[in-house]
């Protein structure tokens, strides 16, 4: 088989799995930690913003091509659509990071609730989600480089549900990581 038939593959199908994994996978903590890393596409750096709760379950990714304020708003906005709010959130010293949380408070203020999401801007808290990004380093480094961005977003779709296999992130005890992502892939 080819290798262009793998990604052509690839990029049409992670996305709806990377979709399929989010909602069967197992509840998170509330304590979230939330950084982003780089990533080259096309010779340009991008950003992969990650969220993994306190127990290194992952809670969301999301491939942007800014660094910036609306970048983190959506980026927090996709990850509560899809795991409820957090009760706290550690984050580094990024502005853009402390403003996205701080539209989500404002979000939560407009609504009447009667609580916000603490916001910790801690760096060495924030190590467990620093050393969840090593399994990605490691596997898109030998890459070099995407081609375009929507098949870095793609491929690191696809990474990503593998990677929450290998934490065990889905409720399928005795299944072997293929089967349960042939299982996502059904």
């Amino acid at each position: 088989m080819d290798h262009a038939t793998l990604n052509r593959w690839v990029e049409k199908y992670a996305g709806a799995i990377a979709d399929e994994a989010s909602r069967q996978k197992a509840p998170t903590s509330s304590s979230w930690r939330m950084d982003e890393t780089y990533i080259k596409v096309k010779g340009r750096w991008t950003y992969l913003y990650r969220a993994i709760d306190k127990c290194g379950e992952t809670i969301g990714f999301m491939l942007s091509e800014r660094r910036d304020e609306a970048a983190a708003t959506a980026f927090f906005t996709k990850a509560i659509a899809r795991n409820s709010w957090p009760e706290k959130v550690v984050i580094d010293k990024s502005e853009s990071n402390a403003a996205g949380l701080f539209n989500m408070n404002c979000q939560l203020v407009m609504n009447n609730w009667c609580w916000l999401i603490d916001v910790l801007q801690v760096k060495y808290l924030n190590n467990i989600i620093e050393q969840d990004h090593r399994f990605i380093k490691k596997i898109t480094r030998p890459m070099q480089t995407f081609k375009s961005f929507n098949s870095a977003a793609a491929t690191l779709a696809g990474i990503e549900v593998a990677h929450m296999i290998r934490k065990g992130q889905f409720q399928r005890p005795g299944l072997s990581g293929f089967e349960q992502f042939a299982a996502l892939a059904e």
